[in-house]
């Protein structure tokens, strides 16, 4: 089964995938050599290909990233008894016991 003639041509002008070709195909992820490879089996890093990013100054920026000041700092405290906290198997059946009212 094959799409139709209009969708055959809006196909065609997608990028190949690797699901539409056979085997053998590589896409590959876009990254670039950094170096090369020696007779010798050991690659060699050449800088000037090398990216690398360069942060502006940014004294007197106004922008903040994404977080609120208002936010309280978690309480490190436990309102546990013991140190098993909420997997104890005492805290379990208190909780049983409260919410069923018999053993």
């Amino acid at each position: 089964m094959q799409p139709t003639q209009v969708l055959q041509r809006s196909i065609r002008r997608l990028k190949l995938t690797t699901k539409q070709t056979n085997k053998g195909y590589y896409k590959g992820t876009g990254s670039g050599a950094m170096g090369r490879h020696t007779s010798r089996g050991k690659y060699i890093v050449e800088y000037h290909k090398v990216r690398t990013y360069v942060c502006p100054n940014l004294t007197g920026f106004d922008l903040t990233p994404f977080v609120t000041k208002r936010l309280d700092p978690k309480e490190t405290k436990t309102k546990y008894e013991n140190k098993e906290g909420p997997l104890s198997g005492k805290l379990y059946l208190e909780k049983w016991k409260e919410e069923n009212g018999r053993d």
